[in-house]
């Protein structure tokens, strides 16, 4: 028998999906509190079922497009102890991609949230030990095509979801500044490696803060940018409608560099982006800026809140005293009483939108016309149904508090989400003027 014969018959191939047991039928119908109860009736529904599961298997014959992979590597290894002191890198590798551009020569590190053809990815997280990609996630390609060089994924916080640094499987990532200090998440070992001058940049995600915070806590430059001007193809995401890479550097002007490299138009790739999307040089527009005619909106609701420290409040007034009158820029207060609802707003979109993106969709997620890193849904999900008791006590708080919402409250992340689009209205408005 020729091979085209045996993928013709059955017995030689397995089906991509396999009917359900009248048992699972059973269980989902009390699930879902269908009434059905008997084995002859869930017979006929198990019938009927395999029936439309012949066209499902069809998919299995069809070959979808996927995420290139340009540029070649070698496997990378896990460092050791010694050459990894602040515990801020995954795995290490090395991968050259084009011989000249932007990042021509500038070392780059990859959150562990970002997929990397060839390189292993746990999200932070010890129960995905053994997932590889098998692409590469826009971002690393664009940062290869222009020259850069990446030297390894960099450790971040158990699926992204701590502002602190001592929730990764592999260990707390400690501060350089001061190793008895956090260095902030969920990018912690983007922020260390950075900071410590192993690599010039790195390509961190924020949904709530996980740039900005290792970025303030470690002394860098770390950038939320604009909802959908990088693309966030091929990252795992914590909830569609706040996922955003970004930039960390040492410095502004590197920073402006590794953004104008990444942020553009990924053809349809990241249904978060408007198909319009147009962007400028940032080096050169940060080189022709004028100090003088920056216009800086301080929010009053941003000081003050029920724990935050005075003064962390007092330092950073100071600051930005210190650098209006140095530079000329004008600066404004501006009020927006909404914000102080924000945290609020947030943990229920983050409660019910990201338990059900992370632990149903592995991080994918559904009901969106982008691509979908189907490799990461089948071998992430598996992992994360079968290894949720290996979960960090902070990941497991907020995996059932979101579960008993969304079957409890379900309504409540409409009501963030709407509430969600008017404060960034309040904002949008401030920024018009």
């Amino acid at each position: 028998m020729t091979t085209a014969d045996k993928r013709e018959d059955p017995i030689y191939v397995s089906p991509m999906v396999t009917g359900p047991t009248v048992k699972e039928l059973e269980d989902i119908s009390a699930e879902l509190n269908l009434g059905l109860e008997g084995s002859t009736v869930l017979k006929e529904y198990q019938s009927v079922i395999n029936d439309s599961l012949e066209m499902v298997n069809q998919l299995d014959d069809l070959v979808e497009p996927s995420l290139p992979v340009k540029y070649p590597r070698t496997p990378g290894y896990r460092p050791t102890r010694e050459e990894n002191p602040h515990n801020a890198w995954y795995y290490k590798c090395r991968i050259t991609g084009a011989d000249n551009g932007n990042l021509s020569g500038k070392r780059i590190a990859i959150k562990d949230s970002i997929a990397v053809a060839g390189i292993p990815m746990t999200i932070g997280f010890s129960g995905l030990e053994g997932y590889v990609p098998d692409f590469d996630a826009t971002v690393v390609t664009w940062v290869l095509d222009e020259g850069g060089i990446i030297l390894g994924k960099a450790t971040c916080e158990e699926l992204c979801n701590s502002a602190n640094s001592y929730t990764s499987g592999t260990g707390p990532v400690t501060n350089p500044l001061n190793p008895r200090h956090c260095a902030g998440g969920s990018s912690s070992g983007c922020a260390v490696l950075v900071a410590t001058n192993e690599v010039d940049m790195a390509i961190g995600g924020d949904q709530g803060g996980s740039v900005r915070i290792p970025a303030s806590w470690c002394g860098l430059v770390g950038l939320k940018a604009t909802f959908g001007l990088i693309p966030y193809t091929g990252a795992l995401s914590g909830e569609f409608v706040v996922d955003h890479l970004g930039p960390m550097a040492r410095t502004v002007k590197d920073c402006a560099l590794l953004l104008e490299v990444i942020a553009g138009y990924d053809n349809g790739n990241d249904a978060r982006q408007p198909n319009d999307l147009k962007t400028p040089s940032y080096s050169q527009q940060l080189e022709e800026l004028d100090p003088k005619s920056i216009r800086m909106a301080v929010l009053k609701e941003g000081f003050g809140s029920p724990g935050s420290d005075p003064e962390v409040d007092r330092l950073v007034r100071e600051t930005i005293d210190t650098f209006a009158s140095s530079s000329g820029a004008h600066v404004q207060e501006v009020s927006i009483p909404l914000h102080k609802s924000s945290i609020a707003i947030g943990t229920v979109i983050g409660d019910i939108g990201g338990v059900d993106m992370t632990y149903n969709t592995a991080g994918v997620g559904l009901h969106h016309t982008g691509y979908y890193a189907t490799s990461m849904m089948r071998d992430v999900g598996a992992r994360l149904k079968h290894n949720t008791k290996n979960l960090h006590p902070i990941n497991k708080a907020h995996l059932i508090e979101g579960t008993f919402l969304k079957k409890n409250y379900c309504h409540l992340y409409g009501k963030a989400q709407n509430l969600k689009r008017q404060l960034e209205k309040k904002f949008d408005d401030v920024l018009v003027d």
